[in-house]
């Protein structure tokens, strides 16, 4: 137990440290004794948020570019370990997928071989290897290859949709059911998920890093087998109204698409339309989370409901009638 007292503790750089995985990434390290280096763009945007998330002394904020190379290599110089989060589901400028799917975690993962890391993960998804007409996809699975090529012991993770009351899924699924009347649904609905609870995706990340756990790929999925259009249904009865759930022709769905793409923030991609053509469920050719034991049996109605309040037009408190 001295030993353990006085041992210096690991340090885990993160990229993409502000999302919703690395906010619960970084409880989760801190509470086992590992420090973090977080890099972010903009330290007043996202520092207050990160600082909530770890006992003072084991976070460390630190401001720069992922294009700062120098940077970079100056902070795997002092790192033991390291997690990339970073991912796009759109394109704009440089934030391309080229950059920030192959070019950058093919960097990230030479540092870590030049300075000897003890563990690499990186963030992909899950079902990338059949869509073979989207760019997305073709881009995680070039920037996974290029992740193997250079650092052999890497770990890469490839989760199902990930959900919490941080997420970008749920949450805005559920303003978008509480604005739209008639909510357009592709493909019938019928693309297959298994939604998985970010706790428990970041609870797993840390017991690979810390049973030092040496799978080069590892699918992550919930308990739950459910159409596009279960979700939808879950959803709205959580948030107790009633849409009309309509299928979308798909040439109307990729104009509707190409004008999206305008928008800052794209509601929905072409590239993202064609990606919802397959299914993100386990494929069998790789390890999973049940392999090794890691709970990952949160439930997608259970945990939604615990912030599902928010949507709803009485508000948690409030008794009807």
């Amino acid at each position: 137990t001295l030993n353990y007292l006085y041992m210096k503790p690991k340090n885990c750089l993160i990229f993409g440290a502000s999302g919703q995985i690395g906010r619960n990434l970084i409880r989760s390290l801190t509470k086992n004794n590992i420090k973090v280096t977080a890099l972010t763009r903009n330290v007043h945007q996202k520092g207050y948020i990160l600082k909530t998330q770890a006992n003072p002394g084991y976070l460390e904020i630190v401001e720069g570019s992922i294009f700062d190379h120098e940077k970079i290599q100056e902070l795997f110089s002092n790192a033991d370990l390291c997690v990339n989060l970073i991912g796009i589901l759109f394109e704009k400028g440089k934030n391309n997928f080229n950059n920030i799917h192959v070019e950058f975690p093919k960097m990230i993962s030479r540092y870590a071989s030049t300075y000897k890391l003890e563990k690499f993960v990186h963030l992909s998804a899950l079902g990338i290897e059949n869509a073979k007409d989207s760019i997305y996809a073709q881009s995680k699975l070039k920037g996974e290859k290029e992740i193997l090529n250079n650092f052999n012991k890497a770990v890469i993770i490839r989760p199902s949709i990930v959900y919490s009351v941080d997420d970008n899924f749920t949450t805005q699924l559920m303003t978008l059911l509480g604005l739209l009347p008639i909510f357009p649904i592709y493909y019938n609905g019928k693309t297959k998920f298994r939604p998985i609870f970010c706790s428990d995706l970041t609870n797993s990340i840390t017991k690979i890093i810390t049973d030092d756990i040496k799978e080069n790929i590892i699918e992550f999925a919930g308990p739950e087998e459910m159409s596009f259009k279960e979700i939808l249904e879950k959803l709205l009865s959580l948030i107790e109204k009633k849409r009309l759930l309509l299928p979308m022709p798909i040439s109307l769905a990729r104009m509707t698409a190409h004008i999206f793409e305008l928008l800052p923030k794209p509601l929905i991609t072409n590239d993202q339309l064609r990606l919802l053509k397959y299914d993100n469920v386990l494929s069998g050719k790789y390890k999973n989370n049940n392999d090794f034991e890691f709970n990952c049996s949160s439930r997608f109605e259970e945990v939604v409901n615990k912030y599902s309040y928010m949507w709803k037009n009485e508000g948690e408190y409030s008794k009807k009638g």
